[in-house]
């Protein structure tokens, strides 16, 4: 019996690797000859995790087209058999968890295929986890490997079912075939059309919410993330180029250098081309770089030539084949040689990042905060998806940098929010709460501000000393019970959730009126925009009490409930200042001419956020709508010089004069420039800019990268002025700051309303800005209504629903769909 025993533990383990089967053995063709669904990766990582020890294969959740998403975890059978020491090891070392601990292991994360249509990922995820077990079992040792095998499921899978749909047998490698173009939106984004690559901290999107979890309770010390880039670039690694955010730590760029050796060697051997330090900044804190970087790891990104027009081999402008199969054998070198490296430098690796997590000589040790309580939960809601502490302050007043004077100020700190960088995670809140980021060149790749309490719309102060937080959090507890006797309901109008709530009602066959004056009943004041929910309006409306009470609860709104429509002064119930709401249809633009990104953003807003139905419409069916059926056309970023020809627009024209609100945003803007009757006018000087360029530009070679920078503004902060007694600026007050995406300026409107706008010389608070757009911005419009016949058209020249994380703009996308017009 013991004889038999023997024998089986010496021929186990061969037995089991004879069931291992390749990439290409598992799904019947070699890899990188075709391209493989989600699913079938999804089914080979379940068969590796069934026939190797080496391996174990988790769910961390679905996407919106519930697809699964899922990770693998790597290392030796000893290590797999002792994952959550090491999970815990990792986190007590570096102070997130209680206790004590040496940790030995690296714990080195791969992200794959975040861009859909950069899919030769997914294909290396494969290969990589292969080559690990069978070739490089001595790395594993002393290393974890997790494994996301496409980050981006939604997307790969409308890239490669696209694909494989159009694609010639055998390939056609001539840019002109239909394989190599993609239509819109392309794989690039999720199901949102949101840029997951651009999500990690804002964590809009339920893939980067669900791995977030995961990814916080693991903390790897190196984290790569693998992309395409085009096809005219060979290969892009580690170590990146300028801006690095001043947090990124001295080993964090050295240990980028040794990284990018490791592989330069690899791919000096097979005779492949690279670039390093070019292009890929460092600045940005949403990307699978940085994030990782402003969390202790080694973030990297890692670009292979090729994208979604690449397929299964495309000739490229040398007159080189790029394949499929050359693109995942880079892929999965610069893969293990990183993985090599982590098992190399484990020791040093847990040293250094124990050290990144001391916190001790960070400029600001507290950020102290104020304001509506709805913002206030929406940040915090934030934080708590990084697992950032945050507390409230018992009073007193608190001396710093104050954001909305934008100097040395104060706040009283009363039931304020505070959150410090006297944690784990502090040198993440640096970089989120920091008032303007420095910048070593403006050449970056990204937006260059980002500070939260800008885009909260908080009153802030960010303090050198460390402000007690034993307070207790407020109470955000509303218990509205009917009142049957009452002439209505009165609900203040101050926040996005505020329209969630009119959204409700609307959708609940509530009416509701809002009105444009200030308002005071029982003693009670109530700003413009404040919502009327009267009996009068809603007497056959079943259960009406009940239903208001029900709906106001659930969404946390105080209401109160005025036992008369007589006022206090001046504006009644049934005053002509007080408007009934429509239950408005809302069409909204998608297709060949719109940014993906921003229908996406909007499109996201109008169903996960607002809770209200709109229909989009492609682009390619202009022609054919009624649009007697709308009320409010919402007009995404885009180019529409080619789908809003003069019939179109025509059309459009006389439907606005009927009645129809259109909302333009960002490029969309331009195409009302100089058309009759839109008093829409360019701050641009043509003529100037004419005689510029007839006069030559003498900017030497070498310096028109950077001499171009003059014209831009990439992502800075403006303090703007707001007419908040317009419908559209309703609910803020009378100064907003927003975020500028580009130079686009235009002047102050002549008939129309100039809601919130630059007056006088442009004031940037954080972020880059060239100084020819900084001054073209002198008295120029960001939100402005033009008056057409009976309609309107609202400008929104700066995008508020931008990756969705400007969280105080997306109140004036409420107002313009249901107060303006």
């Amino acid at each position: 019996m013991k004889r038999h025993f023997t024998f089986l533990a010496l021929f186990f383990p061969l037995f089991i690797l004879a069931q291992l089967k390749s990439p290409s053995e598992f799904l019947g063709y070699e890899i990188g000859t075709e391209f493989s669904r989600h699913a079938d990766v999804v089914a080979y990582f379940e068969h590796i995790a069934e026939n190797s020890g080496k391996v174990k294969y988790f769910d961390y959740g679905k996407t919106n087209e519930r697809r699964r998403l899922t990770y693998a975890v790597i290392s030796s059978e000893e290590n797999i058999g002792n994952l959550e020491k090491i999970r815990t090891d990792n986190l007590k070392n570096i102070g997130i968890l209680e206790g004590a601990s040496s940790p030995e292991k690296a714990i080195v994360w791969l992200s794959y295929n975040v861009h859909g249509n950069e899919a030769s990922s997914s294909e290396a995820a494969m290969n990589t986890a292969y080559k690990l077990i069978t070739e490089h079992s001595d790395w594993l040792k002393n290393t974890v490997i997790i494994m996301d095998p496409n980050v981006n499921p939604d997307g790969r899978d409308r890239y490669v079912n696209w694909y494989n749909q159009m694609k010639a047998s055998p390939y056609n490698s001539s840019r002109d075939a239909i394989e190599h173009n993609e239509p819109w939106p392309g794989g690039r984004p999720n199901h949102y059309l949101f840029d997951l690559n651009r999500d990690w901290m804002w964590a809009s999107q339920v893939e980067t919410q669900q791995r977030l979890k995961i990814y916080n309770q693991w903390m790897p010390q190196i984290h790569v993330d693998f992309h395409e880039q085009y096809i005219n670039n060979p290969y892009y690694f580690a170590p990146a180029a300028e801006p690095f955010h001043e947090i990124i730590t001295p080993f964090q760029r050295e240990f980028q250098n040794t990284i990018g050796k490791n592989n330069a060697k690899y791919f000096d051997e097979n005779g492949w081309l690279f670039f390093t330090r070019e292009s890929f900044d460092l600045l940005y804190p949403s990307y699978g770089d940085t994030y990782p970087l402003f969390m202790g790891a080694i973030g990297m990104t890692y670009e292979q030539a090729g994208h979604g027009m690449a397929g299964l081999g495309i000739i490229n402008d040398e007159e080189i084949e790029l394949t499929l199969v050359d693109r995942v054998a880079h892929h999965t070198t610069s893969g293990l040689s990183t993985i090599e490296v982590a098992s190399q430098q484990a020791a040093s690796m847990n040293s250094e990042f124990k050290k990144f997590f001391s916190n001790d000589n960070l400029k600001y040790k507290s950020f102290v905060l104020n304001g509506n309580p709805d913002k206030i939960q929406e940040l915090t809601q934030l934080l708590d998806k990084h697992d950032i502490k945050y507390g409230y302050a018992n009073g007193g007043m608190v001396k710093g940098f104050n954001y909305n004077d934008i100097k040395k100020g104060s706040i009283d700190t009363k039931g304020a929010l505070v959150v410090s960088t006297n944690q784990p995670k502090g040198k993440m809140v640096q970089v989120l709460f920091e008032p303007n980021a420095s910048l070593s060149t403006p050449l970056t790749y990204d937006i260059t501000a980002w500070s939260l309490p800008y885009a909260f719309g908080l009153d802030a102060v960010a303090s050198v000393t460390l402000v007690p937080a034993n307070g207790n959090a407020p109470s955000n507890t509303v218990s509205n019970v009917p009142s049957p006797a009452a002439a209505g309901y009165i609900a203040k109008w101050n926040s996005l959730k505020d329209a969630e709530f009119l959204s409700a009602l609307l959708q609940n066959d509530i009416k509701v009126r809002f009105s444009e004056n200030e308002l005071g009943f029982g003693g009670n004041s109530f700003g413009r925009g404040s919502l009327i929910i009267t009996r009068s309006d809603n007497k056959t409306t079943p259960d009406f009490d009940k239903k208001v009470i029900e709906i106001a609860n659930q969404l946390g709104r105080q209401l109160y409930a005025s036992p008369t429509s007589f006022a206090d002064k001046l504006t009644d119930f049934g005053s002509q200042y007080v408007h009934l709401i429509k239950n408005i249809k809302v069409a909204m633009l998608q297709g060949e001419g719109t940014s993906s990104l921003s229908y996406g953003a909007l499109w996201h807003f109008f169903e996960t956020q607002l809770k209200y139905p709109i229909t989009s419409i492609n682009t390619d069916d202009i022609g054919k709508i009624e649009w007697s059926d709308y009320d409010v056309l919402v007009l995404p970023d885009g180019n529409y010089k080619s789908i809003l020809d003069e019939a179109a627009f025509k059309t459009l024209e006389e439907w606005i004069n009927k009645g129809g609100n259109v909302i333009a945003i960002g490029n969309a803007v331009g195409i009302f420039e100089e058309k009759e009757g839109f008093d829409l006018l360019s701050n641009i000087d043509k003529k100037t800019e004419k005689e510029k360029d007839t006069l030559g530009n003498m900017v030497p070679y070498a310096q028109r990268e950077l001499e171009s920078t003059k014209d831009f503004i990439t992502g800075s902060i403006y303090k703007i002025s707001l007419d908040n007694t317009h419908p559209l600026a309703f609910g803020y007050g009378d100064t907003y700051y927003s975020l500028k995406l580009g130079s686009d300026s235009y002047k102050f409107l002549s008939d129309g309303y100039n809601v919130g706008y630059i007056n006088g010389e442009a004031e940037s608070v954080s972020g880059f800005s060239g100084e020819t757009a900084k001054a073209a911005l002198k008295n120029s419009i960001v939100f402005a209504q033009a008056k057409k016949g009976s309609g309107s058209v609202i400008y929104m020249v700066d995008d508020v629903s931008f990756r969705s994380f400007w969280q105080n703009g997306k109140l004036f996308l409420a107002n313009a769909v249901f107060f303006v017009n």
